[in-house]
């Protein structure tokens, strides 16, 4: 009779990651209904292979393992073989990656291996295995033969680990701590703050020391405090860190955006894909620093990485790609090659400085090109050794005042001839093979993306973000978005599954801040929307449990709830950022309640390792404190009003856009099918053109000067 299991079944996926896997010779499963009765059926343990489609270490895997024919035949005899997106099913990746970090005790990642039960339960678990043994990581072939005969041998004791690490990993992710019976006054946010400070390197900023990743989190919770003013050490971290990043390899200074992390300690050497959840978390870190430190250069760097995605990751009707690959095809590699190479998109030599320094001259040129070779060598640190398998991942090495003393011109003239010499590097690299791109579009990142982007919108003062965000947005709600739920994917008319509480959260934190940039309607509408179905679909009542998944979700081994931060942020602190602030719109929703109990249940992880859940410490301390509340009755607000708004960092406001006349806000009532004007709303409407009103626990007279808005601004930001 014959098996599912018996050929590769991921030639139909929608996924890029899968579709990559569909012509090994490894019968590959996608995980769904059919695989997961074959391994009951046939009795046999699950190897279940999680990665990414820019995944540089599962490149390396599935050429080094799942493409040799012989490693094939032990997956396909002993195990049934299952391949998932990370990006697809983020639920399984944090079960199985909670398991691993549980075991190993840290150093997870992708690929993440992990043999299954048929029932589900994990018996064994890790990331890359190479074909050979080496650096203390067996053999993958020899590790397959080890647990074949294990299950074979000593299966009662597999399974009794297998139960063991899956309580284990329940305790963490299911568990329902019981709330607290009265509410301890901790500051979670300078609990966090501290802890945060403590793990910083202050030689080369960012936290820890060893692989460099960006920790957005961490970076805003810094911000926040910074903005107390309670310590100038908050600041000082932020903006050590900050400057580590604009300076180091993570950083494209071509392109524009940032790689995921830094293999070292320095900041030099990237891993070099690049995701759309990086590089909208990213910029919101280097907008709270611009604000707070007054470092142009940083709201530089969120711009720059804004229009690489808007260049880059951009659908043409107006979502957001996924990510761009690791590796491309090298230069010298014919049209017909397989061969990738990792960062071959991005490295340079001396020779390939000079070419394209050459290829860009022209008859009117003002520069040299060899005199611009060596300016951009010294200013990025390319040198015929290199610092990546012989070639040069560029680095800010030299800065402009050392350059103008070391070729005796002035800085103007020196940043003039940089400018020109990376125009033409960048012509140059675009004529390289580009790296592959991940082209479906998530609910989720695309929700990060908005927030950003509109965010940029108002702190830059630059209406292109805006209008990018609303773009986004729109394409959402028309291909993932039925009315009632949203699909987690979109790619190609296809779209994939019900969504994740991230899904919902973030594109309704999203949606939110373009409603206060741009005072339309529609996106608010959608957000109440939105935190509605949070509220039916994630929220347990009885047990003040906010779910990751719905309760639809049959194929997994337990239903976790997300607390802690991952590559993104903790869905659960989101959420109470959006329950909180549309609590203002609609307090008939239930909405604040809902935030205070999450809040209550989630105290113990908070006070134990609050560090780890900066999302939820920054939620909770807005929750506590009140939002800086600025109602603006206006048709548009005034430039010098949006200005002194861009100014000052203030995470707790919330800005509540309303019509001038009662007439209209009438109609937006309709509109939202609210019971009343809520009172954010309510007796605010203009007097005599744009009118202001700040509130936090009391209220300003309205206001029309800019030089009144900027006291009161002050007045209640310092409370």
């Amino acid at each position: 009779m014959t098996q599912p299991t018996d050929r590769n079944r991921l030639d139909s996926a929608a996924s890029p990651y899968l579709t990559q896997h569909a012509d090994n010779p490894v019968n590959w499963q996608p995980w769904d209904d059919t695989a997961l009765e074959a391994a009951r059926d046939l009795d046999r343990p699950i190897f279940l292979s999680i990665g990414y489609s820019s995944c540089h270490w599962c490149h390396v895997m599935a050429e080094e393992s799942f493409e040799d024919p012989a490693i094939a035949e032990q997956l396909n005899r002993d195990f049934v073989p299952i391949k998932v997106d990370r990006e697809e099913r983020p639920d399984l990746d944090s079960i199985y990656m909670t398991v691993c970090s549980q075991v190993t005790q840290g150093g997870c990642g992708w690929p993440l291996s992990v043999w299954l039960t048929p029932d589900l339960r994990p018996f064994y678990v890790g990331t890359y295995f190479p074909p050979t043994e080496k650096h203390g990581r067996p053999a993958f072939g020899d590790l397959l033969d080890s647990i074949a005969d294990a299950w074979e041998s000593d299966r009662d004791e597999l399974e009794e680990r297998g139960e063991a690490w899956l309580e284990a990993a329940s305790e963490e992710l299911e568990s329902v701590p019981a709330p607290a019976e009265e509410d301890s006054q901790t500051d979670f946010l300078a609990a966090a703050g501290e802890s945060i400070v403590e793990t910083a390197d202050r030689t080369h900023g960012g936290f820890g020391a060893r692989q460099k990743f960006p920790h957005v989190d961490r970076l805003l919770v810094l911000a926040h405090l910074a903005r107390r003013k309670e310590s100038g050490e908050y600041e000082a971290v932020l903006e050590e860190s900050l400057a580590a990043m604009e300076t180091g390899g993570i950083r494209d200074f071509l392109g524009g955006g940032f790689h995921r992390y830094c293999v070292d300690r320095d900041w030099t050497v990237p891993h070099f894909e690049k995701m759309l959840y990086d590089n909208a978390e990213i910029p919101r870190a280097f907008l709270a620093g611009y604000q707070i430190t007054g470092r142009d250069s940083f709201g530089s760097v969120a711009a720059q990485t804004f229009d690489f995605v808007d260049r880059e990751l951009t659908h043409p009707e107006g979502g957001f790609y996924s990510t761009l690959d690791a590796r491309s095809k090298p230069v010298e590699a014919g049209p017909d090659s397989e061969q990738a190479v990792e960062g071959a998109f991005y490295t340079w030599t001396p020779s390939s400085v000079r070419d394209a320094m050459e290829a860009g001259d022209t008859d009117s040129s003002d520069f040299d090109p060899e005199f611009l070779t060596r300016l951009f060598c010294e200013h990025f640190g390319v040198t015929e050794s290199g610092n990546f398998e012989g070639e040069t991942v560029l680095t800010r090495s030299r800065p402009v005042a050392a350059l103008a003393e070391d070729f005796d011109r002035s800085s103007q003239a020196i940043q003039s001839a940089l400018s020109t010499a990376i125009e033409r590097a960048t012509a140059a690299r675009s004529t390289r093979p580009r790296p592959p791109r991940d082209e479906k579009i998530l609910a989720d990142w695309n929700g990060l993306m908005i927030r950003s982007l509109a965010r940029g919108a108002a702190v830059l003062e630059e209406p292109r973000y805006a209008e990018m965000a609303r773009d986004a947005l729109d394409f959402v709600r028309e291909h993932h978005w039925d009315g009632a739920q949203l699909a987690h994917r979109y790619k190609d008319g296809d779209r994939q599954g019900t969504g994740y509480l991230a899904d919902y959260a973030f594109l309704a934190r999203g949606a939110i801040t373009l409603y206060e940039v741009t005072g339309d309607l529609e996106p608010l509408s959608f957000a109440l929307d939105l935190a509605q179905a949070i509220k039916e679909r994630f929220w347990d009542s009885e047990t003040s449990t906010l779910f990751f998944t719905g309760e639809e979700a049959s194929d997994l081994p337990l239903r976790p709830a997300r607390v802690q931060e991952q590559s993104t942020p903790s869905s659960t602190g989101v959420t109470v950022e959006v329950l909180a602030a549309l609590h203002h719109f609609d307090p008939a929703a239930g909405f604040q309640p809902m935030a205070e109990e999450i809040i209550s249940t989630d105290r113990d992880r908070l006070e134990s390792r609050p560090e780890r859940a900066g999302t939820l410490a920054m939620a909770a301390s807005v929750l506590e404190q009140g939002h800086l509340e600025v109602t603006i009755a206006a048709e548009s607000i005034p430039s010098a009003w949006k200005t002194l708004l861009a100014e000052r960092y203030e995470p707790d406001r919330l800005l509540s856009r309303r019509p001038p006349d009662e007439t209209t806000l009438a109609e937006w009532i309709d509109t939202l099918d609210l019971e009343s004007v809520p009172p954010i709303w309510a007796g605010r409407a203009a007097r005599d053109g744009p009118t202001a009103f700040v509130c936090r626990r009391s209220c300003s007279p309205p206001i029309t000067e800019t030089s009144e808005l900027r006291s009161w601004l002050q007045e209640f930001a310092s409370e």
